[in-house]
């Protein structure tokens, strides 16, 4: 067996709550098995209820295997870019991995972006390829590429498998590294040479790392934390910045605690939405490039920043030198390799954040008077300059309103509005995913979100054509809950053919697209800082623009996917009844005017003194 170790993606680790029983067994004691059945028997044993793969030459063997289990049920994506996406989906919805599987060669390529967005989001995922025959690697041979090569920038740890004996031990590995800690993707290449070899199993019935650290934490945490006390205590402008980690780590319920016993605004990130309940009074929503307002004047004003779970990516801070620059800034985070990465901390701690939270209950006290003066004044921000939305004079000549609505600007359909339709339909108790673009930041705008992992969304590596096969994970992961993908007619185009999926498998996922015809987010950066010359990103048909192209709605029903598109507002709200009522998968097509932007917005490496509120 090769095995490729590198600390700085190894990260440290943590069991989450979430992680399932393990399943019992089925193989005869003492009797050989071929390797793929192993593989799968390893898969039933960690708890796998789905894997969304695609077969080709050098998985068929694991595929046989598949068609024989009682337990897995394989979901035949329609693009292996989509399976990825859709094992990602479900693990952010569950924080269980998500496991996908494809050929080797063009297969195993076809995952490489859905392996990224999980690495960088820090989703679970076990991303199982077949190789060629063992005798064939290295020459060139028909459909062979070195995935193992190929992802070692992209995953926590990544496995060739070369010895059939290694394999029930690597599965149980690959799966503990994935869901544990920070958790991350995981690649296993096994050839097609081990699928076929005969072997007696031996199955580990536990994990077995020398030299991992699987539970790292600051020696002297309880002091650090003590050091963290007293500073709120002297503080009289403190805030708390979250992200994605409360919700890996399960901590949403200690955050909330927290909070109310300090009294401590709480803003979070695009990934931590959800995380702490957006309408509790001391939500300032999310901040950053495309944040509110009052979310950035608070961290821009903050003496005291307690940085939780976050990695200070640049959506959030733009020019670091100027984030938070009035703040003594705490960092506590499980992966060390965060820590002073993009902004020095004053005090920083490693440790589960689940698990530091749980230990500053015990000790943080409840505020003095002070503080009320702080909350005040980001009260003040917060009626000066809520989210809003209005129709724009670009809005009223647009070809949409011309063409469709002829002038009748009381029928013009804002995506903004749709949103908020949805959220009060779904009484914000829905899963969302999304596309990224626009439709991706006015989600988090205008959707609100009480729970964790019930927004989804491409952050960290922005990667379009996720949203759709990312509701379908999710969906089979909660198939009693609404889920709902709001796309870009972009994002939307580039899995599209996820549709036979949701109609063979019934998985009654719900697709919006909120349609300009444009791409979206470049258009608005093309009219901010290009004196919206277009390049490239009309999506439409330029012989014939008075018609809206491609036709989704004749493209689902060809899926035997219902749909329908909608043009005016009146008929916003019962056509999105009409799809939360379906049983079936169902697409809405909504057409939008493209000249719509997202704002409030902080242009790259600017500081908030850039907002763009108008």
């Amino acid at each position: 067996m090769s095995k490729k170790t590198d600390a700085k993606k190894t990260r440290a680790m943590q069991p989450p709550a979430t992680m399932a029983a393990a399943v019992p067994p089925c193989p005869i004691p003492g009797q050989a098995m071929k390797g793929a059945d192993i593989l799968v028997a390893c898969l039933e044993r960690e708890g796998v209820e789905v894997i969304f793969a695609y077969p080709g030459g050098a998985s068929m063997e694991i595929h046989q295997s598949l068609t024989r289990s009682k337990k897995i049920r394989t979901i035949l994506c329609r693009h292996e870019q989509g399976g990825a996406f859709m094992a990602g989906g479900y693990g952010r919805a569950t924080g269980k991995a998500g496991v996908c599987m494809s050929t080797s060669g063009p297969g195993a390529t076809n995952l490489v972006s859905g392996i990224a967005d999980a690495y960088m989001d820090s989703i679970p995922l076990v991303a199982i390829t077949g190789q060629v025959a063992q005798s064939m690697i290295g020459k060139s041979a028909f459909q062979e590429t070195d995935v193992f090569g190929m992802t070692l920038p992209l995953v926590k740890h990544s496995y060739l498998i070369t010895d059939i004996n290694d394999l029930p031990r690597i599965i149980k590995e690959a799966f503990y590294v994935a869901q544990t800690g920070r958790p991350g993707p995981v690649v296993i290449d096994i050839p097609k040479s081990i699928q076929q070899a005969m072997v007696v199993p031996v199955f580990p019935d536990k994990v077995n790392l020398p030299g991992y650290t699987a539970k790292p934490v600051d020696s002297d945490l309880d002091e650090k934390l003590a050091k963290l006390a007293a500073l709120i205590a002297k503080s009289e402008r403190p805030l708390i910045y979250c992200g994605g980690g409360i919700i890996s780590s399960g901590a949403h319920n200690e955050l909330l605690e927290f909070a109310e016993k300090t009294q401590i605004p709480v803003t979070t990130t695009l990934m931590g939405c959800g995380g702490f309940p957006e309408t509790h009074p001391l939500s300032l929503k999310w901040l950053g490039m495309h944040g509110t307002v009052y979310a950035n004047w608070a961290a821009d004003n903050a003496d005291l920043l307690i940085a939780i779970g976050v990695r200070f990516d640049d959506r959030v801070t733009s020019k670091v030198s100027e984030f938070c620059k009035r703040a003594i800034i705490v960092h506590i985070d499980i992966d060390p390799s965060e820590i002073n990465k993009n902004k020095p901390a004053n005090l920083s701690a490693v440790a589960d954040v689940r698990l530091a939270l749980e230990k500053l209950n015990k000790i943080a006290k409840p505020p003095s008077h002070k503080f009320k003066t702080w909350r005040a004044k980001i009260a003040e921000q917060k009626a000066k300059y809520p989210l809003r939305y209005k129709f724009t004079d670009e809005v009223l000549r647009s070809q949409y309103a011309r063409d469709f609505l002829k002038g009748d600007s009381s029928q013009i359909i804002m995506p903004q509005f749709v949103i908020q339709q949805l959220c009060e339909l779904t009484q914000g108790d829905a899963i969302i995913a999304t596309g990224v673009g626009q439709h991706q930041m006015w989600s988090g705008q205008y959707y609100t979100f009480t729970q964790p992992r019930t927004f989804l969304t491409s952050g960290g590596l922005g990667a379009m054509g996720f949203g759709w096969p990312a509701a379908i994970g999710a969906k089979v992961a909660h198939p009693d809950k609404q889920v709902i993908d709001i796309d870009g007619d972009g994002s939307f185009l580039m899995n599209v053919q996820e549709m036979a999926t949701a109609h063979i498998e019934r998985i009654a996922a719900k697709a919006i697209i909120l349609n300009n015809q444009h791409l979206g987010m470049v258009v608005q950066w093309e009219d901010r800082f290009y004196k919206s010359n277009r390049g490239h990103t009309y999506l439409g048909d330029p012989r014939n623009p008075h018609v809206i192209y491609p036709d989704y709605v004749k493209m689902a029903q060809s899926f035997n996917v219902p749909a329908e598109r909608v043009l005016y507002r009146k008929d916003v709200r019962p056509a999105l009844e009409r799809m939360l009522t379906s049983k079936e998968p169902y697409l809405l097509d909504m057409i939008t005017p493209f000249t719509e932007h997202v704002l409030p917005m902080i242009p790259s490496n600017t500081s908030f003194k850039s907002i763009i509120i108008e």
